[in-house]
């Protein structure tokens, strides 16, 4: 875990961060099988806080026992989990190149190979199973461990998701963190045209703790993170409302954000865009 010093201006810091990985993902859909822009976007900040202050793990040792477990149930957001591994010290910078490229490590859904990955993940529902499944391991070995999940909110169509969130408070799972980042876009349109609210309501009437944040506000983010879990003996589930293609004014909340191949005028736009908006923000 990368922990700023006390001297540091962590928001900024925690900005500077963002911004890099924006940029790289950008990059990885200039290639010529593109990626899932929008919904890798939408989730930055959330991946940088938790690498960045959060999580329990060492890019020299990434299989060490007592290690905190994050996985990327929406698996298509990859490009997102490879910008922020590299930004941790899990993978060279020059690896982002070789991005859905034959015979690289990158692939289009992160593959267990790579440093810093713990489940191949990507067929949507899977993600809240296995972090309930290393969260009860953890705590029935004595270890420290905890699991943090993020899934997509058109995700939450899936059955097999609330046969977890069912399952988990049941358990006693304290030490398992479900992210829902909720951009109200999938691929078919928006979210709500099948209807997910009242969202809030549905976890608590699991059993399950509910915090929602706003999903780009790292100081939030960083607050909510630390008083998790609320409650020793039950998980928590935090709904971080958040822009589909965040970031990029040609990709923001439209639905066309969910997979680009960025031609190399279209990431000119999108990274004129990109830089533009931080400098404004800065």
């Amino acid at each position: 875990m990368s922990v700023p010093t006390e001297t540091t201006d962590v928001p900024a810091e925690l900005a500077a961060r963002a911004l890099r990985i924006r940029e790289r993902i950008l990059h990885m859909g200039s290639g010529a099988s593109g990626t899932h822009v929008g919904g890798s976007l939408s989730c930055v900040e959330i991946l940088t806080v938790l690498y960045g202050e959060v999580l329990n793990v060492r890019p020299d040792d990434p299989d060490f026992a007592a290690r905190d477990r994050f996985i990327l149930s929406k698996g298509h957001a990859s490009a997102a989990l490879y910008a922020v591994l590299t930004e941790a010290g899990f993978l060279p910078e020059s690896e982002c190149d070789s991005y859905a490229v034959t015979g690289g490590r990158l692939a289009g859904h992160p593959l267990r190979r790579l440093p810093g990955v713990e489940f191949p993940t990507g067929s949507l529902g899977h993600g809240l199973s296995l972090g309930a499944g290393v969260a009860l391991a953890a705590k029935r070995s004595g270890l420290p461990s905890r699991a943090f999940v993020l899934m997509g909110d058109g995700e939450l169509q899936e059955g097999s998701v609330w046969e977890a969130a069912q399952f988990a408070p049941t358990a006693g799972l304290g030490n398992l963190v479900a992210i829902v980042d909720r951009n109200g876009w999938q691929i078919t349109g928006r979210t709500e045209d099948l209807g997910l609210e009242p969202l809030a309501d549905r976890w608590r009437s699991f059993g399950w703790t509910v915090r929602e944040v706003d999903g780009h506000d790292v100081q939030e983010l960083r607050r909510t993170f630390e008083e998790v879990p609320s409650q020793q003996d039950r998980p928590t589930v935090v709904l971080a409302t958040t822009v589909k293609g965040k970031g990029v004014p040609l990709f923001e909340d439209k639905k066309k954000s969910h997979h680009v191949t960025l031609t190399p005028a279209l990431l000119a736009r999108a990274l004129g865009g990109l830089r533009a908006r931080a400098r404004r923000q800065s």
